[in-house]
């Protein structure tokens, strides 16, 4: 049986990964999605969970502000039921 030479795709992964280094901002991430899709074998599965993962870290100043928006209305409504606990004589 001939063993087979595993060093061919560890030197384009290397490459691929030295070059995305050169690059910035969201390039970046692009090509680092696109090499974890091709090296893990299942491209679509391996692309969607690396583009969802980073998608998780950036987000836009409009998404920023919905979640702080919906976290006040959250702060603001625990306020008022633990008001309504102590008028109630309940401990909040």
């Amino acid at each position: 049986m001939r063993r087979r030479n595993r060093r061919f795709p560890v030197a384009q992964i290397v490459v691929l990964l030295g070059g995305a280094a050169m690059l910035q901002g969201c390039v970046v991430g692009a090509v680092v999605g696109g090499t974890a899709a091709v090296v893990g074998g299942a491209a679509k599965a391996g692309g969607a969970v690396v583009g969802a993962g980073f998608d998780a870290v950036t987000t836009s100043d409009e998404e920023t502000r919905l979640k702080r928006e919906r976290e006040q209305r959250d702060w603001e409504r625990e306020q008022r039921r633990c008001e309504q606990r102590r008028r109630q004589g309940r401990d909040c």
